[in-house]
C-alpha cells in the first residue's frame, strides 16, 4: 500500500453538521473529550445529546452542561449521528438490542474502534453511513491538545456509504473534534483493528516476556530488587525514550544516549536476525487475528468479564501474573519506598 491520504481542516465542511442531532453513546474518556471538543468547535449544545445509563458518567455530563438521555430508545430515535463510545465487548448487545432498529434509516454511525465493524458484530441498515473516526490518543489528551489548539492524530474511514455522503460527514466530525488540525489519516476498520490487536497480542506480550526474563537473569546475577526496578522502568526512562522516538525518530532518538549505549543498542539489534520472531508474529496475525479465532474466543467469555473474583477470566490472568518474580519484587520495593513514591 502507498502513502495514505491525509485530511486537514480545509478538506472538511462543518456546515454538513447543521441541524443534525449528534448523540454520544457513552461519556467515558473518549465520549467526554469528543463531546466537549465538538461543542467548542461551534456545534450548539442543543444539538448534542449524551445517551448514558444512570451512573457517575451521566452526572459528569450533566455537570458539564450537556443534555443527558437515559432511555436509549429515545436517544436512538432522534439521532442523525450516533457516536458509539462504550467498551468494545458491550457494543454488540447495547447497539443491536437498543439502537439498531430504532435509528433513522439514513443515520450516520461513528465508531472509534474498528473491532466490532470488522468482525461484523453490529447490525446496520443498508441506507445508513458507517464511519470510523478514531483518535490515536487517550481521551484526556484528545481534550487537552484541542484546548491548546494543537490537534491530535486520528484515523478516518467510510465503511458503509448508504447516503453517499459518508465521507463528508466523517470529515466534518473529525474537524469538529479537532482531528483535522494535525491531519486525519485515511484508514479502514481492517487496518485499525489489525494494528490494534497485533500490538496487544504480539508486540506487547513479547515486550512483557522480555522484561520478565531480563529481570530474572539479572536477579540471578546478583542485582537488587531496587536497582532492577528503577533501572528497567520505575525511573520512567523507557517512557522518555519513547517520547524522544515520537519527537525525533525511532532510531534517531539514540543520539540522546551515551556513545556506549548507542553502539551497544545498534550493534546488538543489527545482529539479531529476527526470522523466528517474524514467523511468530505472522502466525498471530493470520491464524489468531485475521482468522477470527481470537474474536470467537473472546466473544465466549464476554459475559464472564462482569463477574467478581477468579470466575472473571481477566482477574484470573492478573492473579497468575502475580507469580512473576518481577511483580513480586516490585511490590516489595513499592512497600519499602511507599513514603517516597
Amino acid at each position: 500500500m502507498g502513502q495514505a491520504k491525509i485530511y486537514y481542516d480545509s478538506d472538511a465542511d462543518l456546515g454538513v453538521l447543521s441541524n443534525k442531532k449528534i448523540v454520544f453513546l457513552g461519556f467515558g474518556n473518549q465520549g467526554s473529550a469528543q463531546a466537549q471538543n465538538l461543542r467548542d468547535s461551534g456545534i450548539p449544545n442543543d444539538q448534542i445529546l449524551i445517551a448514558n445509563r444512570v451512573d457517575s458518567y451521566a452526572e459528569t455530563a450533566k455537570a458539564k452542561g450537556f443534555h443527558v438521555e437515559h432511555n436509549f430508545t429515545t436517544a436512538a430515535e432522534v439521532a442523525d449521528v450516533l457516536f458509539i463510545l462504550i467498551p468494545d465487548q458491550v457494543q454488540p448487545r447495547v447497539f443491536n438490542e437498543e439502537f439498531s432498529l430504532k435509528l433513522k434509516s439514513n443515520a450516520t454511525i461513528v465508531v472509534a474502534s474498528g473491532y466490532n465493524v470488522f468482525f461484523n458484530l453490529l447490525k446496520f441498515q443498508p441506507g445508513q453511513d458507517v464511519v470510523m473516526v478514531a483518535p490515536r490518543m487517550i481521551g484526556s489528551s484528545v481534550r487537552s491538545l484541542h484546548e491548546k489548539g494543537r490537534g491530535f492524530p486520528c484515523f478516518v474511514s467510510v465503511e458503509q456509504n448508504g447516503t453517499g455522503k459518508g465521507l463528508d460527514v466523517a470529515l466534518a466530525l473529525s474537524r469538529a473534534i479537532g482531528a483535522t488540525k494535525q491531519g486525519a489519516i485515511a484508514s479502514s476498520v481492517r487496518e485499525e483493528t489489525v494494528m490494534d490487536l497485533f500490538a496487544e497480542q504480539a508486540l506487547w506480550p513479547n515486550i512483557i516476556m522480555m522484561f520478565r526474563e531480563a529481570f530474572n537473569v539479572l536477579k540471578d546475577a546478583g542485582c537488587s530488587d531496587e536497582a532492577l526496578c528503577y533501572e528497567m522502568w520505575m525511573s520512567k526512562e523507557p517512557a522518555e525514550i519513547f517520547e524522544r522516538a515520537a519527537d525525533d525518530g525511532f532510531v534517531a532518538q539514540l543520539k540522546h544516549h551515551s556513545t556506549v549505549s548507542q553502539y551497544g543498542q545498534l550493534s546488538g539489534s543489527l545482529k539479531l536476525e529476527g526470522g523466528a520472531m517474524r514467523e511468530h508474529f505472522k502466525d498471530i496475525l493470520y491464524n489468531q487475528i485475521l482468522s477470527g479465532k481470537f474474536c470467537k474466543a473472546f466473544s465466549q467469555i464476554e459475559d464472564d468479564l462482569d463477574k467478581e473474583g477468579d470466575t472473571n477470566p481477566l482477574n484470573a490472568l492478573y492473579k497468575r501474573s502475580e507469580e512473576m518474580e518481577l511483580v513480586k519484587a516490585e511490590k516489595r520495593v513499592r512497600a519499602r519506598l511507599a513514603g517516597l513514591l
